[in-house]
């Protein structure tokens, strides 16, 4: 069985070689969809043998995610961020999964994430599963929301704007004080984020600040009205 591997690109100079080059022994095909990179992620990616389709950058990146896969060829596809990399037990798992040829139409892979150069094994950050390993044809990005975009904030205040959330004092309580401290009390003390040291607190920490900065963007999209200079 062949296997394409996909990735939607912005700006991933400092990323995209290393990942490339860790599925370059099991893919027959990379695939990037890059969206108007100004740095030379395009160069760096044809350079290691990928067909780089440039295309415009969207505020929604499953937009190029999707575009990416329906570019595929091969009967299987490993879609992938660029800031992510296939160790060796993962690539040896992929092969035995192609040589099978199983029934199945996807599966999940196990991810390891990095942050402030730690390993965070706790505050539900491992195993972290996600279906990146497809079958042709049987998956696709619903393109609604998206959790790798650097827009997290923005997109749960145009969310809050569209579901017409009230911008009422209970509602302030609870998006800047009770769902701030509640997901950090899950994060670093339910599923044990402490032991991951101080990455962990900073972690857990950021995640609850989503909350407060979210609903402050979304007070100004509905508060703040735009200036239109003659």
């Amino acid at each position: 069985m062949k296997l394409s591997v996909v990735l939607a690109t912005h700006n991933e100079a400092a990323n995209i070689t290393n990942c490339l080059k860790s599925v370059k022994s099991i893919a027959d095909e990379v695939i990037v969809v890059d969206g108007e990179s100004t740095d030379n992620t395009v160069a760096l990616a044809r350079k290691i043998g990928a067909k780089v389709y440039e295309v415009k950058n969207q505020p929604m990146f499953h937009i190029n995610k999707q575009i990416a896969l329906q570019k595929a060829g091969s009967t299987w596809i490993l879609q992938l961020d660029a800031d992510e990399m296939l160790d060796a037990t993962l690539r040896q798992s992929i092969r035995g999964v192609l040589k099978s040829n199983p029934p199945e139409n996807g599966f999940y892979l196990k991810r390891k994430n990095f942050f402030l150069g730690r390993l965070l094994k706790k505050g539900g950050q491992y195993p972290d599963p996600v279906i990146r390993l497809v079958r042709r044809g049987k998956a696709y990005f619903p393109q609604k929301s998206v959790h790798d975009s650097n827009r997290y904030t923005s997109l749960t205040a145009q969310k809050l704007k569209a579901d017409r959330v009230s911008l009422s004092f209970l509602n302030w309580i609870n998006y800047v004080v009770i769902k701030p401290t509640a997901t950090f009390l899950k994060l670093y003390l339910r599923h044990q984020g402490w032991l991951d040291g101080f990455p962990g607190f900073v972690f857990a920490l950021f995640s609850g600040l989503h909350w407060p900065v979210a609903f402050m963007k979304y007070w100004e999209l509905v508060n703040v009205k735009p200036v239109i200079r003659k």
